[in-house]
């Protein structure tokens, strides 16, 4: 909780001084229309996730709490955690239809409205979470993104990230391709087709039903995650396999979308607090999940027993030339996921030096 406390602190110093600026600007219109500037506004925020769950619904408050307290309590933001007020994968058409103003989710479970936004959240062998970040901030990232969204009345913004994920949860070993065939596997998105070439059967399972599912057999294994959420599920009691690298979500981004129109109807002082508290959580998502998946996945193998392992070299490659096949092939269906994966297919053969020289030489040495 003190963590929490010191985040919000430090965040409203920053963004607290955009939104001042914004406001100063403001000033005078505000005077001459006669307009009430200490009018008070509710929101609502849906999310994705389970009520208070570590560093994805936690984050959705985060949000909620920065932008409440920056804005004086001009703007009031309320958190409804999957189920409350819609379903996990209904806060899209929530936000879209305006029955919420904000909702906190993945984009990937969005490619039945549109088969570019999966490419927001993470594709297979894809970008880091520091470079996703670089190529939405300062690449074509963000622009894209935003016309991706624009015919459904939504602005996107990156609310978090969990930085590269685990491979996920199996009841048995997976010592080549071959045990991929029939496996019944909870991975959503891309990830999911990748497997679903190489024999298994994807399912998509919002977060508060994959336990269960897991323990009572009706998936053979799933991803979830990383150590910090997975221990929070109780994932270990089901499963005692679990698999490195999550080569389906490298660096994945949790969104944060805001109906157009609500936002519009802000002043320039409150958008600015709005926009500023979300790229404050998106940054700090990352040194959370970073703190706390260590000591989880310590956690999970000295006092669970879990079985942590790397998936064999060959199981890997096939994966990789499975993943190619299947983001060239997606993209290919419509012209706007084809402008989308080439921007961020160009942005990863162009990073990718440079990441191996940096992160990856210095991690490298780290073991001499």
């Amino acid at each position: 909780m003190s963590s929490r406390r010191q985040f919000i602190s430090a965040a409203a110093a920053l963004v607290g001084s955009a939104g001042l600026l914004a406001g100063c600007n403001k000033k005078e219109e505000a005077i001459s229309s006669g307009s009430n500037s200490q009018e008070k506004i509710h929101w609502k925020l849906v999310t994705s996730w389970p009520a208070n769950f570590p560093g994805l619904g936690t984050s959705a408050n985060r949000i909620a709490e920065l932008i409440t307290q920056l804005s004086g309590g001009r703007l009031t933001v309320k958190v409804f955690a999957a189920g409350e007020l819609v379903g996990a994968l209904e806060v899209f058409d929530a936000v879209s239809a305006g029955i919420a103003q904000m909702g906190h989710s993945g984009a990937y479970y969005w490619k039945g409205k549109s088969r570019a936004a999966q490419f927001f959240s993470s594709v297979p062998f894809g970008l880091t979470a520091q470079e996703m970040n670089a190529w939405l901030y300062y690449g074509d990232g963000m622009a894209l993104w935003e016309e991706v969204y624009k015919p459904f009345g939504l602005i996107p913004n990156a609310g978090g990230n969990s930085g590269t994920q685990m491979g996920g949860w199996f009841n048995k070993e997976i010592n080549s391709v071959a045990d991929f065939k029939g496996l019944k596997m909870r991975m959503p998105g891309l990830g999911g087709e990748v497997i679903q070439r190489l024999g298994a059967i994807p399912v998509n399972l919002p977060g508060g039903e994959i336990f269960s599912a897991l323990q009572s057999g009706a998936i053979d294994a799933t991803e979830w995650v990383g150590p910090y959420n997975d221990l929070a599920f109780g994932l270990y009691k089901a499963a005692k396999n679990y698999y490195a690298p999550g080569w389906h979500e490298p660096g994945t981004v949790m969104e944060c979308m805001i109906n157009e129109k609500a936002f519009n109807a802000l002043p320039a002082d409150l958008q600015a607090i709005v926009k500023g508290a979300i790229r404050m959580v998106n940054h700090d998502m990352l040194a959370e999940f970073t703190m706390r998946n260590q000591k989880a996945l310590h956690d999970l193998a000295k006092q669970h027993g879990v079985k942590v392992k790397l998936f064999p070299e060959e199981v890997m490659r096939e994966l990789k030339r499975v993943s190619d096949a299947v983001l060239d092939e997606e993209a290919a269906k419509d012209p706007l996921t084809a402008k989308v994966w080439a921007s961020q297919k160009a942005f990863r053969d162009a990073v990718t030096p440079w990441t191996d020289m940096a992160e990856g030489a210095i991690i490298r040495a780290r073991s001499l």
